[in-house]
C-alpha cells in the first residue's frame, strides 16, 4: 500500500499557501488600490469644493487678492501633497500651487474639457498632457450668479497612491505568512492525532492480515481514532482467542478420541496374539464396549453442539410442566445417587409449573447440570433443585455441596472441552462439552444461565424459561 495520505495533506497545505499568495497579489492588491483611490478622491473632492466655495469664489468676486489665495493654495499643497489649480472654463490657468505666480505669463491647458470626468468628479491620466506621470485629478466648479466661472482642480500623483497601496499590501503579505505559519499547527495536530495513529492501525492490520493476531498496539487518544484502535485490538484478541480455542478444540478432540481408540486397538491386538487368554475375552470385551460407548457419547455431543450452533436452528417449542420434567430427570439418577449416598431435594413451586420451551433440549440441560452436580459432590451430601416464578419467568437452579469452581475458571467453564484442574481427577469420563451444550441450548431459547460457586462449598447453576401464557391441561 502506498503511503501517500500525508504527502497529499502536505501538498494541499502548499497549494493553500500558493493560492493564498495569488489571491493577495491579485484580488487583494486591486481591491486595496481601488479603496485607496476612492478614499483619496473623496477627500480631495471635499477639499476642492471647500476651496471653490471660499478662496476661489472670493477671488472671482474680487473679495480677496491673488497673493492671498496663492498663499492659501501653497499651504494646502504642502498639507495635501497635491497640486492645486484654479482654471477658467477656457483652460487658462489662474493659479498653480506648484509654480510661482506670474500674471504676465499666460498658461493655457490645451484641449481642456471639464466633461472628461464623464459624470464623475475625478479622472486619471496626464490631464491633457500637462504632466509626465499619471495623476488623480479632482474637479470642483466655481459658481457665481448661477454660472460656472471656473474650476478648482487638485492633482494627486498616482505613484503615491500605488506606494500607499503597496505598503498596505505588504501588511497583507505579512499576515498571509503569519497565517501560513500558524496553520502549521493544523499540520502538527493532523500528524499527531490522525496520521501517526493511522500508521499504527495500518501496521496492525498488516500484522493481522499476515496471521499475527497476538500483535498489540496502543493509541493514546479518547477520540474516534482511539476508539477504532481499541475496537481493532479487541477484535484481534477475540480472533486470537478463537484460534487458540480452535487449536485447543482440535487437540482435545484428538486426545479424547485417541485414548479409547488406543485402548481398543491394544486390547484387540492382545486378544488376537493370545496375550489375553480366551477365558478373559468376555471381561475385556466389556471394557471395549465401554470405550465404544465413550466414543459414541463424545460423537453425539459434538453433533449436538454443531447443530445448536447452526443459524436458523428450529426449536420444537411446546407448553409443558417443568416440575414433571425435573422429577423425571432426578429419578433417572437414583442409582448413581444411592452409590454416593447423595440426596436430591426438590423445592418446586406448586404441583405444576407450565413453561414454553423445547422439552427435549431442556431435559438435556437438566441432565447435564444434575450429572455435573453429582459428579463433583462429596459423599453424604445434598443436591437441591429449586424453581421460582417471577415476572413471567421461571428460574430453575441446581445447587450442590461439592468441590466448587475456582474464581479464575468461572469464565472458562462454558468453553468446549474445558476442564478445570480441580475437576480432572473426578471427571475422567467427561468430554468437557456438557456445559457448552447447556449454554448453547439456553441461548437458543433467548434465555440466560448464570453460575455462582465457592471452592469447597458448592456450586449453583440458575437458568430461566418463559412462563406458559395458556391454561391448557398437561
Amino acid at each position: 500500500m502506498k503511503k501517500t495520505l500525508y504527502l497529499k495533506f502536505c501538498l494541499a497545505y502548499l497549494i493553500f499557501g500558493f493560492f493564498g499568495f495569488i489571491v493577495v497579489a491579485t484580488f487583494v492588491s486591486r481591491m486595496t488600490y481601488e479603496h485607496l483611490r476612492r478614499e483619496k478622491a473623496d477627500a480631495l473632492y471635499k477639499e476642492a469644493t471647500l476651496i471653490a466655495n471660499t478662496y476661489a469664489s472670493d477671488l472671482y468676486e474680487n473679495n480677496t487678492t491673488l497673493d492671498t489665495v496663492k498663499a492659501q493654495l501653497d499651504a494646502l499643497d504642502t498639507y495635501l501633497s497635491a497640486t492645486i489649480w484654479i482654471i477658467n472654463p477656457s483652460g487658462r490657468m489662474i493659479l498653480d500651487s506648484s509654480a510661482p505666480m506670474d500674471v504676465e505669463a499666460e498658461v493655457v491647458v490645451e484641449g481642456f474639457d471639464p466633461t472628461i470626468t464623464e459624470g464623475s468628479y475625478y479622472t486619471e491620466g496626464n490631464f491633457f498632457n500637462s504632466f509626465h506621470q499619471d495623476m488623480l485629478s479632482v474637479f470642483a466648479p466655481i459658481t457665481s450668479n448661477y454660472s460656472v466661472r471656473g474650476y478648482v482642480v487638485i492633482h494627486y500623483p498616482i505613484v503615491s497612491l500605488q506606494t500607499s497601496s503597496d505598503k498596505l499590501l505588504s501588511i497583507s503579505y505579512l499576515m498571509l505568512v503569519i497565517l501560513f505559519l500558524l496553520s502549521l499547527i493544523i499540520l502538527f495536530f493532523f500528524t499527531e492525532m490522525v496520521y501517526i495513529p493511522l500508521c499504527k492501525i495500518t501496521e496492525a492490520t498488516e500484522q493481522y492480515a499476515d496471521g499475527n493476531m497476538h500483535y498489540e498496539f496502543s493509541v493514546d487518544s479518547e477520540d474516534e481514532m482511539g476508539y477504532l484502535a481499541a475496537c481493532l485490538n479487541y477484535m484481534a484478541s477475540e480472533i486470537a482467542r478463537s484460534e487458540d480455542n480452535q487449536k485447543k478444540f482440535v487437540a482435545n478432540v484428538s486426545h479424547d478420541f485417541r485414548s479409547p481408540l488406543t485402548s481398543i486397538k491394544g486390547y484387540l491386538e492382545a486378544m488376537l496374539d493370545g496375550t489375553i487368554p480366551p477365558e478373559l475375552h468376555e471381561k475385556y470385551l466389556n471394557i471395549l464396549l465401554n470405550e465404544t460407548e465413550r466414543l459414541t457419547k463424545l460423537t453425539n455431543s459434538l453433533l449436538t453442539l454443531n447443530n445448536l450452533n447452526t443459524k436458523g436452528m428450529l426449536l420444537e417449542k411446546t407448553d409443558f410442566d417443568i416440575n414433571t420434567v425435573i422429577r423425571n430427570v432426578a429419578a433417572s439418577f437414583e442409582g448413581t445417587c444411592r452409590r454416593k449416598n447423595i440426596a436430591i431435594e426438590l423445592l418446586l413451586v406448586g404441583d405444576r409449573l407450565p413453561v414454553t420451551a423445547d422439552m427435549g433440549k431442556i431435559q438435556q440441560v437438566l441432565y447435564n447440570l444434575l450429572d455435573n452436580a453429582i459428579k463433583f459432590s462429596h459423599h453424604d451430601s445434598v443436591i437441591r433443585i429449586e424453581t421460582t416464578e417471577k415476572r413471567s419467568k421461571v428460574f430453575i437452579s441446581v445447587k450442590d455441596q461439592g468441590i466448587g469452581i475456582p474464581k479464575e475458571d468461572l469464565k472458562l467453564i462454558w468453553d468446549r472441552f474445558y476442564k478445570s484442574d480441580a475437576s480432572r481427577g473426578k471427571d475422567k469420563k467427561g468430554t468437557g462439552l456438557g456445559l457448552s451444550i447447556t449454554k448453547e441450548i439456553i441461548n437458543a431459547h433467548g434465555e440466560h444461565i448464570n453460575v455462582v460457586s465457592t471452592p469447597d462449598v458448592g456450586t449453583e447453576f440458575t437458568f430461566s424459561l418463559p412462563v406458559c401464557d395458556t391454561e391448557d391441561d398437561f
